[in-house]
């Protein structure tokens, strides 16, 4: 364990001893740039909140539960590896529950509550695992619930969270390719049910609609998120009269099915067809062409909902459940240009 104090913390960020903790344990109250600066010296020192930890460990499981759709999804490798760092540091141990896209009955959530197999819940799935019930039972309210890189629903919406603007990304993503002259654009979604991508759709619908261009249903198909349903998706589309001259999926693993079936059908990327993709795992980058596609900061989305869940554990629920937005960027590549004339 770092001996590191928070006052090393404190005089590195050049901030008060009080800021750091603010950082810490209620970083909505601290300004992002603020924020940036305590994180770098957190870092940099290899500061553990010690304080934090020792009273986390009485009478606790030192146990905190992941609930995630795919655990080989790339992209939740990387919000994974912020949730460990931050445990780690914090003697916490990881319990991942893997959906596979299914959901939790109440009966399994009340019996984990019941039983205190975990101090806590980071949900990361695309769909709430929670029946109406539990989320209306006061005893099962008790356990603390994150929520991280998705929007979040209704019945939700008390839990604090932490994510990007999936609308706004998803729009500056389309913007992109009608800046760059596309006016048929389609786009692969995921499943109805996926709040997260719903959003990003909705990013997309509206881009098109502010840049006047007519929205083609026939445009916009269900990719299911994997692989295998893009190439499903994208051959749809091309065999279409009039087929887009430029694709968006909602994430990077679609993006590679995309791929595969624009080459397999004589087509090139990006001048027959442009490709944008979504996350920004680890494999874009050595696409052919690389894949110009949404940056989500998917280890530091993982710090930061550890940070609040830490924050739900040791002071109880938040009266401030808003969401804690974290910042996305467009990463410019080479699979996308003009379209062919």
């Amino acid at each position: 364990m770092s001996q590191v104090s928070i006052k090393d913390v404190a005089r590195i960020a050049g901030v008060s001893i009080a800021t750091v903790s603010r950082c810490i344990n209620e970083p909505d109250r601290v300004t992002e740039k603020t924020r940036d600066r305590v994180h770098a010296a957190i870092t940099k020192t290899g500061y553990s909140p010690n304080t934090l930890a020792q009273s986390f460990r009485r009478g606790k499981t030192n146990v905190i539960m992941v609930v995630l759709p795919s655990i080989g999804d790339p992209f939740f490798t990387g919000v994974m590896r912020g949730i460990r760092s931050v445990a780690d540091e914090s003697g916490y141990s990881i319990l991942i529950n893997d959906t596979q896209f299914n959901t939790m009955t109440a009966d399994e959530i009340g019996a984990m509550v019941v039983s205190r197999q975990a101090d806590g819940i980071v949900l990361l799935a695309t769909m709430s695992p929670f029946g109406t019930e539990v989320l209306s039972s006061k005893s099962h309210r008790a356990l603390p619930i994150v929520i991280g890189c998705e929007t979040i629903s209704s019945e939700l919406a008390a839990f604090p969270s932490v994510h990007i603007d999936n609308v706004a990304a998803a729009g500056e993503a389309t913007n992109y390719l009608v800046e760059a002259g596309h006016q048929r654009i389609g786009f692969i979604k995921g499943p109805e049910q996926s709040l997260l991508t719903m959003d990003r759709e909705r990013g997309y619908r509206r881009a098109m609609e502010s840049a006047g261009l007519a929205l083609d249903e026939d445009y916009i198909i269900d990719g299911n998120l994997t692989i295998e349903g893009a190439i499903a998706a994208t051959r749809t589309m091309l065999q279409l009269r009039q087929r887009p001259t430029a694709i968006f999926c909602a994430n990077d693993e679609m993006a590679m099915g995309c791929y595969h079936a624009i080459r397999s059908s004589g087509l090139n990327i990006p001048r027959d067809v442009s490709v944008i993709g979504f996350d920004d795992v680890r494999y874009a980058a050595v696409m052919d062409p690389p894949l110009t596609t949404v940056l989500q900061p998917a280890e530091e989305i993982g710090k930061r909902v550890m940070f609040r869940l830490f924050h739900e554990i040791e002071f109880g629920r938040s009266k401030n459940g808003d969401p804690e937005i974290v910042p996305h960027r467009l990463v410019i590549r080479q699979s996308v240009s003009r379209p062919p004339d």
